[in-house]
Parts: C-alpha cells; sequence; structure tokens
C-alpha cells in the first residue's frame, strides 16, 4: 500500500517562504496525480496544487497561483510544494495525497493521504 510522507511546514512570518516535500513509499502503485490540500481549524480540506508524476503538469488554485509552485523528483519518489509569499490565511495543515488518474481538485477522488505538516504564518 502506498504510504505518503509530508515533511517541511513550520512557523513562518507573512512574505516568507517554505518547502514542504512529501515522500511516497512505493511506485507500484504508480499514481498519475499527487495533490496538495490545506485545511484550515472549522474549515474545509481545500485543494491548492496538484502535479503530474510522468509529464510534471501542473494545477494550482486560484488563491495560490503564482506564488506557490508543485515539483517532483522522480528518481526520490518525492513532490515538493515550494510556498513563496505567504499570507496569514495560509495557516492550515497541509496534506499531500495520491490518485492513479490525472486531474482531479476534489478530495474525496484521492486514494492515498499523508498525515499532513503544519504550516503557520504569523502576521
Amino acid at each position: 500500500q502506498l504510504q505518503l510522507v509530508e515533511s517541511g511546514g513550520g512557523l513562518v512570518q507573512a512574505a516568507g517562504s517554505l518547502r514542504l516535500s512529501c515522500a511516497a513509499s512505493e511506485r507500484t502503485f504508480s499514481p498519475d496525480a499527487m495533490g496538495w490540500f490545506r485545511q484550515a481549524p472549522g474549515k474545509e480540506r481545500e485543494f491548492v496544487a496538484a502535479i503530474r508524476w510522468n509529464t510534471g503538469t501542473t494545477y494550482y488554485a486560484d488563491s495560490v497561483r503564482g506564488r506557490f509552485t508543485c515539483s517532483r523528483d522522480n528518481a526520490k519518489n518525492t513532490v515538493y510544494l515550494q510556498m513563496n509569499n505567504l499570507k496569514p490565511e495560509a495557516t492550515a495543515v497541509y496534506y499531500c495525497a495520491a490518485r492513479s488518474r490525472w486531474l482531479s481538485i476534489t478530495k474525496y477522488e484521492y486514494d492515498y493521504w499523508g498525515q499532513g505538516t503544519q504550516v503557520t504564518v504569523s502576521s
């Protein structure tokens, strides 16, 4: 079974940057899409970004487009989310997720999830 482990969260000041990592335990599942979601206290889990393993094609939520960048390292089975110019409203637990097909922004259509990593942006 595919396991996903996020890392890289932390506390940062507004306008700062963080890079999140999501390491996949194996590639036998061969997910086509890796998504990033976030969930703030009291809110629904929302789509942030996605990347396609084979092509590197990316897709972003409007709220982060231009500031966040997805990338992947196939050799390391790892995807990254570079977050720049962070805003306090970005404070949330960030999750990576995997699904077998590209593309979905719906959390219910992802099959595997990591445990999440906390990102806190202070004003």
